[in-house]
Order: C-alpha cells, then structure tokens, then sequence
C-alpha cells in the first residue's frame, strides 16, 4: 500500500515540479486506484486514511510554499483541500458496494470533475492550484484542444486514460482478459490508445498549423522587484513612483507608436475612489507619460472608498469615525497622459488574505480575532481597461487561474489580456512558476496574447499558442519591451464556456441519485 500511495504521490506532483513531464499525470492516478481495488477485496478497514494521506502529500509536495506567505494558511489549503479529494474517493468508495459494473468509476470521474468545476465558479473558500487539467501548464504541446473545452477538458482526459489503464491491469489480473475474444481485446486496446493519443495528434495539428492574427501592439513591462514584506513599510511611496518611472525611461518604449505599459499588482496604495486623480501616484504618472504621448499604462492598486452612514452598509465594511465606513477594494487602473482613466476591481480574491467568506459567519468572528481577514469585494461584473481605444483585459493575480472566469474578458471585448501581479510573497518556490505557466493555458484557452507583469517577476510575454516568447529573471529589477498581436476572433471555449465541467455535474448528480436510490431499495 505505501510504496503504491508513493507512486502514486510522484506521478501527480511532478508535473507540477518539473517542466514537460504533464504525461506523467496520465499514468498517476492508477496506483492510487489500484490501493482502492486491494483495500475493497481484502475487506481493509480504515481504507480512508490511506488515501487521505495520499492527497495530503500530493498537495503538501506541490503548494508547500503558501505557507511562506501564512504558515496557517498554507497548511490549511494542504489539509482542507486533501479533505475534499479525498471525500471525493470516499463517496467513489462507498458506491462500489451499490452500483456494477463501471459506473463507480464514471460517479469517481464525473464527480471529480464537478467538484474542480465548484472551485471554478461558485465555491467562497476556493483553491483550483491543483485542478488536474493544469498539471499540463508547461506541457502545451499537448493541450492545445483547451480552445474547445477548458482546462477541465485536461481533467476528463487524465481521468479517461487512467481508469482505461487500470481497467487493463484489472481485465489481465483477474482472468477475464482472456475470456474476451479477439475483437473484444482488439477494440479494448485501440479505444485505450485512441483515448490515449488521439488529443495529442489533434493538438500537434492545431500546433503546426495555427496563425495569429497579425495586428501588433508594442509592451512594455516594468518590474520594479519591490520586497513585498517591505514595500509598504520601509520605503515611501513617493521614492517607489519614481523608481518605477526611472525603469521606464530606461526601456525607453517608442514614442511614435501605440505603446501598453505595465506595471505590477497593488503598486500604490494612494488611490481614493471617488478623487482618483488627486492621488500623487496618478499625477506623477500622467504627468511623466506627456513624454510617451501614444502609451497607456496599467498599474495596480489597493484602492479605498470611503462611505458617510449612519448604519453599517455591508459586513465588509471597517469602521473608520463617526458615521464614516472604509471598503478596500485590489483594483487595476489604466491612464494615459491626458488623464483619462479606467478602473476594473478584482474579483477572484485570496481568502483569508483578501477576503473573508460567509460573511455573515466569519466577520463577527475575525473581529473578535483583532481584524486579521481581508474584507476586499469585487465588482459584479467582468470589465475591460480602455487602452487608447483597446479594450484590454487585465487579470489581477489570482484571477488568472480560473480559465472560464477569464472568458469574461473576451466575451466583454478583450483583444489582448494582460496579468498584473506580485508573486513575491511566495519565495523563490515552484509557487511563482505554476503561477506563470497557467497564463499559459489562459492563452490557449481564448487565443490572446498574454502580458505578464511581476512586481518580482517573472513578467513575461506569452502567445497565443501559450509559448513564453520573451521573460525577465527572478528577482531583479527588469523591464521587458516587445509586441504582441491582437485578437477579435472567439474560440469555441469562450462561446460556449465550460461544456465537460457541465456534464460532469450532470452525470455525478445522476449517478449519485442511482446509488442512493439503489441503497433504499436493498433497505
């Protein structure tokens, strides 16, 4: 049983660890699947533990790094997210005893998958890091088919291949493979290579024969390499504008063309809604591009709006004075040189760091704990950044994980998307290159030019294939300066959204209904 669980532990992790080995995932899950079939025959009790701790190491050997950022944190998201996979295999486990055949096994697929696509769309305490669709994020060669069905469409691969492999092992192990006749072996093998490869031979051809549109934009990406732990303590912000300008006159972008400039997540704290350009930060800004009269720039900000009440307007909500409410907003705000300005909120929030889930639940208690909860809200509905007339979509941080989310962007006239953020929290970990590496299936996905910026890196410039074309180093002051193309067209992703994510829900839901139904009737 350990040296399966270990197997199984390596397979799943190192895709997340070591670039282009995303087939290992295909292979993964059929040591852990084989521990399940050893502890059903055997009458092993206490099978849950096994697997729960497969899961725990899965998530501790991949995302240990968030606990450089909040040691609770980090060990929650080990401990909670192993939980609910391995509930998951739990509810796989005790429908064994009540449905034949294969249909545990499509419950298991079907109800994995609804559960990434819970963490995707309207889960509060929400963490998809781990959702098996990106374990092939530095292997997109083979993925390039997510234009059509998400990332999701990954998972459903990865779970396709390896219960087909471990059917193999089963149908052989037991006697029955050679019960089956010759045509019945033959299209058991060819349907297991057909699952097996077909995706990849349909992704090399998309590959060897997509085109991007040729409508260039120049970029420039500022990456000031602030220490986080730092930046909002020890140097002012006035002295952090000008560094930031300094880096870029130093990448001295071309004045006769349209040019985009980026700089990195939460860069000001200045920033007032309701007299944005009062801020010092936003008039240092557009006073210094009278010199770059054809950029535009997006920069980050933790933005406040202040609120006279004489009632509390939301639980999300300080108390500041009399009457007086604050509500902190991460927002990305883009400018010209006339002053003209856009502002988008993000949404997709950190919990716990940024926001604090169930409200009504959690607010009461976090005041009670001294305010150590963020309480930042979103805006309601996706918008693009007006980029001297380019609508722009720009995915703060942690929004860029969430593949139908980022749709939203497309579907609101986005030619171009761009990430703004500050991964430095993390330390030099695999936490930032996962991060990176995921834009890369945002691209894919809506086949758009991507932008990265980091406050510490690594900024980058990725294309429509997912390719990273260009990026800066680790942890040095850098700039970036390059061209991406612009797109108008939709893939059938972004049309249509996330159809696997759909039917798996569809088919879980059904399935579970069979087994409980089935359970009644044998009481």
């Amino acid at each position: 049983m350990a040296v399966l669980m270990l197997i199984s532990v390596i397979l799943m992790s190192v895709p997340f660890l070591v670039p282009h080995t995303g087939v290992l995932a295909l292979f993964g899950l059929v040591p852990l699947l084989m521990m399940e079939r050893i502890a059903l025959l055997s009458g092993m009790k206490r099978f849950w533990w096994w697997h729960y701790s497969a899961f725990v190491l899965w998530n501790a050997a991949t995302t240990f790094w968030v606990c450089n950022a909040t040691l609770a944190g980090g060990i929650a998201a080990v401990l909670l997210n192993a939980l609910q996979m391995s509930l998951v295999f739990a509810v796989f486990h005790w429908s064994r005893r009540r449905l034949s055949g294969v249909l545990p096994y499509i419950l298991l697929a079907a109800l994995w998958i609804a559960w990434e696509r819970y963490y995707f769309t309207s889960a509060q305490i929400s963490w998809p890091w781990l959702v098996l669709g990106n374990s092939f994020a530095d292997t997109i060669s083979l993925i390039q088919w997510y234009e059509y069905t998400g990332t999701l469409g990954g998972s459903l691969w990865i779970w396709a291949v390896n219960l087909g492999i471990f059917g193999m092992f089963v149908a052989l192990s037991d006697g029955s493979w050679f019960r089956f006749n010759a045509k019945a072996r033959a299209a058991a093998v060819s349907a297991l290579i057909l699952t097996l490869f077909a995706p990849m031979a349909v992704s090399g051809y998309i590959w060897h024969t997509y085109k991007e549109t040729d409508d260039p934009l120049n970029v420039t990406i500022l990456q000031p390499n602030f220490d986080p732990y730092q930046k909002f303590t020890s140097m002012p912000q006035a002295q952090q504008n000008v560094i930031l300008m300094d880096l870029l006159d130093q990448a001295a972008p071309d004045t006769a063309s349209r040019t985009l400039v980026l700089a990195p997540e939460t860069f000001t704290s200045d920033i007032r809604l309701g007299s944005v350009t009062e801020s010092p930060t936003f008039r240092l800004f557009t006073g210094h591009l009278a010199n770059y009269p054809n950029a535009s720039l997006i920069f980050g900000a933790s933005t406040r709006e202040f609120i006279q009440s004489p009632n509390r307007p939301s639980m999300t909500t300080y108390a500041v004075g009399e009457d007086l409410w604050l509500q902190n907003r991460n927002s990305a705000i883009s400018v010209d040189h006339t002053g003209q300005y856009d502002i988008f909120h993000k949404s997709k929030l950190v919990v716990g760091v940024e926001k604090t889930p169930y409200p009504v639940i959690f607010v009461p208690l976090d005041e009670r704990l001294g305010h150590i909860m963020g309480r930042d809200i979103g805006q309601d509905r996706i918008s693009t950044l007006d980029c001297g007339g380019i609508p722009v979509g720009t995915a703060i941080c942690y929004e860029s994980v969430y593949g139908e989310y980022c749709t939203g962007y497309i579907n609101a006239g986005a030619r171009l998307l761009t990430v703004i953020t500050n991964d430095a929290w993390w330390g030099n970990t695999p936490g930032y290159r996962q991060h990176l590496h995921y834009a890369s299936l945002r691209a894919i996905e809506t086949r758009r030019d991507i932008a990265r910026c980091g406050n510490t890196g690594i900024s980058a410039i990725i294309d429509q294939r997912g390719r990273i074309l260009s990026r800066t180093p680790w942890w040095q002051p850098a700039y970036l300066n390059g061209t991406v193309n612009l797109n108008s067209a939709k893939t059938f992703f972004v049309r249509h959204g996330d159809i696997p994510g759909r039917l798996s829900v569809f088919v879980a839901i059904l399935l579970l209904a069979a087994a409980i139904f089935r359970r009644r009737e044998n009481i």
